[in-house]
């Protein structure tokens, strides 16, 4: 089909999924179809990006009303492999970013990023479109998938959309459903500790360390949740910085109950 989509003339936008669909997984498919002549979605759960003693057997799963979201929201081509159709019995194949993928969320979850870049990295394969959205809630991933398109010169544009929250600021995730309502008051504390750093930097600071404490005090008023990391970092590299002037993405991941959130924030340049 992209062939012949590309014969046409016409581009085709790509939306990968995991399922469980959310405000934020449908701006993407807003963003795909605003740009884009033909929009492909897929919906699978990868085994391989979880670990051993994470939420695989227990992460949402709604293929019947994501169907129907992606019906209504005009999307033309859904893909929804099984497992053994991705993983082939006695696959050993795998694509890692070396250095990326131990580095914040990698460095928490070993292995993680190596499946998601043979998954996707299989999908772009099949799809093969020439546009892939992702959102920038999962900066780190963002930054991974970039590098693995130009390192092995996949003919994609890597396309970031902007996080979309609910109204009191928590980021959107298929993961908040796992939230009991007092969870659901305490996960604020990833929001609030990244509007923190915002409003400092907006008064001038520029030193990493000092955002990162101002972050970590915030956390220290919610003693129910426990902070993994929250780091400073450049956004392609994802190494810590020490200064915020030229740009930095701030990254946030914490435990509500046994529930792991992510959140960052942009901090542009200047």
């Amino acid at each position: 089909m992209s062939r012949a989509v590309r014969r046409d003339g016409k581009r085709l936008g790509f939306v990968p999924t995991m399922g469980a669909l959310h405000e934020g997984h449908l701006s993407l498919l807003s963003a795909a179809r605003a740009s884009c002549d033909i929009v492909t979605a897929s919906i699978f759960v990868n085994p391989t990006q979880f670990g051993p003693n994470e939420d695989l057997e227990k992460y949402p799963r709604s293929f019947e009303r994501d169907c129907e979201l992606l019906e209504k929201e005009g999307v033309d081509v859904l893909f929804a492999p099984s497992v053994e159709e991705m993983y082939p019995a006695g696959a050993v194949t795998w694509v890692t970013v070396e250095e990326l993928s131990g580095k914040l969320d990698g460095r928490s979850r070993p292995g993680h990023f190596r499946g998601v870049t043979t998954i996707v990295s299989k999908l772009f394969h099949v799809v093969e479109p020439d546009v892939a959205f992702f959102g920038q809630k999962d900066a780190a991933q963002v930054a991974i998938i970039r590098r693995m398109v130009r390192d092995l010169n996949l003919p994609v544009e890597i396309a970031a959309c902007p996080i979309v929250r609910e109204v009191d600021g928590l980021a959107m995730s298929s993961r908040n459903a796992y939230l009991d309502p007092q969870q659901r008051k305490q996960a604020l504390v990833l929001h609030r500790s990244l509007m923190r750093v915002e409003k400092r930097v907006d008064e001038g600071e520029r030193k990493a360390a000092k955002l990162v404490a101002a972050a970590r005090e915030e956390f220290g008023r919610e003693p129910a949740v426990r902070l993994d990391y929250f780091e400073i970092v450049d956004a392609q590299s994802l190494d810590p910085l020490e200064d915020v002037s030229k740009g930095a993405v701030a990254a946030v991941a914490a435990y509500v109950g046994p529930t792991r959130l992510i959140d960052n924030l942009v901090l542009r340049e200047g």
